[in-house]
């Protein structure tokens, strides 16, 4: 079974970036850490969206970080090692693994303990769960999940949870103390003025606790 290397989960936005172009900006990233990087670039045409991608792998093959390709499964096939990350209505994750193969990593967001229990079942490596705190990016979700809820699912489960949604350093500690494996991001670190010190903070902080 293959699993996540890193506790922090790196989420891509280019319109998040503050004009920055994406790919300078995560090799400021992986100047300093090695997160997991989910690409989510959903506007994307196919054709852009795989040179992205092939952009983004040669960062990541360098840097030693696992690449996560956003529901796209074609794409995640056409690069060497590229895991995919499902969106909470995608294909169910028993399809997927069945596409995907045993040996490529497999994850799926998830809004509450029950999906992440069914995502377990069906054979994802991962769930990110969320939004756990008030964020603009997860406002279609509803309101937040709120620490307790994150709480229960890692209970629940024994695959690894990540969550997401309003993190900062401090509630990365919390998360940990919680019983998350990790955080993931986007504007925390894409968004930061400086990147290479919010990836360290942040980094840190999920690193709290063994």
């Amino acid at each position: 079974m293959v699993t996540l290397s890193s506790r922090l989960f790196v989420v891509t936005d280019r319109h998040q970036t503050k004009g920055r172009p994406l790919v300078p900006l995560l090799q400021r990233v992986l100047s300093v850490a090695a997160p997991a990087i989910q690409l989510r670039e959903r506007d994307l045409p196919v054709r852009e969206l795989v040179a992205l991608a092939q952009e983004v792998q040669a960062l990541t093959h360098a840097g030693g970080s696992q690449l996560l390709i956003n529901d796209r499964i074609d794409v995640a096939l056409s690069l060497e090692g590229a895991g995919v990350h499902l969106r909470s209505n995608s294909l169910p994750v028993s399809v997927a693994r069945r596409l995907l193969g045993a040996d490529r990593l497999l994850g799926i967001s998830v809004h509450g303990v029950e999906e992440a229990v069914q995502a377990e079942s069906q054979g994802a490596d991962y769930v990110i769960l969320g939004p756990i705190y008030e964020t603009p990016s997860k406002q279609a979700f509803g309101a937040p999940l709120g620490i307790q809820t994150l709480e229960k699912a890692c209970l629940a489960v024994r695959i690894p949870i990540v969550g997401i949604g309003g993190v900062t350093a401090a509630r990365a500690r919390d998360m940990r103390q919680a019983g998350a494996f990790g955080v993931a991001v986007i504007t925390a670190i894409l968004g930061a003025e400086d990147v290479e010190s919010a990836t360290r903070e942040l980094l840190d902080a999920v690193m709290c606790l063994p």
